[in-house]
């Protein structure tokens, strides 16, 4: 029987009948990757910008993840052919590039997930397990299909050239990154702003204009929700390094009061 590769975020954001909910893996444990996988959530973000994440680690999470249907999405650190190639022979199927802010730079993310002579894309299937060293029939022919690719808007310049950005050929997703945004706008830790949130739904509209879907992070469910009600078509809604340390800061106050007497009993 030939192989099969997954489903890349674009096939499962054109099939979906509603927004897609994911969340960060941050953490660089295999491990927490496959608890997070089998949550039962759309997609997960295997993060190499902010997270301890190199390319052992990448690999680790994506085959943890791999019997599970949620679709993994690794962020490379930067929009560097070199990188990018690097998290595509792993077998990354979907990538999401950060701090895209003109149309040449996403044209240049294109080139750099595509062979040639549509891009610049290093040939070595042979030796990758993107392609199961060779069993996957077809692989370079096809090699476009089984690749999704998303940039990242997260900055002023980016709002304003969003439209631009989503209507070149070869972006699958634009992903709007508030926290980022709001820091380029001189508001640094404040996502929910009135006036970042206005320039997320500038951007909302302007990729929606261009025909592509578009995605944001917001971990608070009524920020959220109100996204999704302006059309967001994938969010992320929580990370896992966030979600232990509130737990454990939770466990914290219950257990660890300093007066014996406000502790909880059995």
């Amino acid at each position: 029987m030939p192989l099969r590769l997954g489903r890349p975020m674009r096939e499962q954001l054109a099939s979906a009948d509603r927004p897609l909910a994911g969340m960060w893996v941050c953490s660089g444990s295999p491990v927490v990757a496959e608890i997070c996988a089998g949550g039962g959530l759309d997609w997960l973000l295997i993060d190499m910008e902010h997270g301890p994440n190199g390319l052992p680690e990448v690999l680790g999470q994506l085959q943890a993840v791999a019997a599970y249907p949620t679709v993994p999405v690794v962020r490379v650190p930067a929009n560097d052919p070199v990188l990018l190639k690097q998290v595509l022979d792993l077998g990354a199927q979907s990538v999401l590039v950060p701090m895209v802010s003109s149309a040449a730079e996403a044209r240049a993310a294109v080139e750099a997930v595509r062979y040639p002579p549509r891009g610049r894309r290093g040939v070595g299937s042979a030796l990758a397990r993107s392609a199961r060293w060779n069993r996957i029939d077809g692989y370079l022919d096809d090699a476009d299909r089984h690749v999704s690719l998303m940039v990242q808007v997260e900055t002023a310049a980016a709002v304003e050239a969003a439209g631009e950005i989503a209507a070149v050929d070869g972006i699958d997703a634009v992903f709007v990154g508030p926290s980022d945004l709001a820091a380029s706008m001189g508001l640094l830790g404040q996502q929910t702003h009135p006036d970042v949130t206005a320039a997320v739904l500038r951007a909302f509209e302007a990729v929606r204009a261009a025909g592509k879907p578009v995605g944001v992070n917001a971990f608070d469910p009524a920020v959220a929700e109100s996204y999704v009600e302006a059309g967001a078509s994938f969010v992320l809604v929580a990370a896992d390094v966030a979600m232990l340390a509130r737990g454990s800061e939770a466990l914290a106050a219950r257990w660890c009061a300093e007066d014996p007497d406000e502790r909880p009993s059995y």
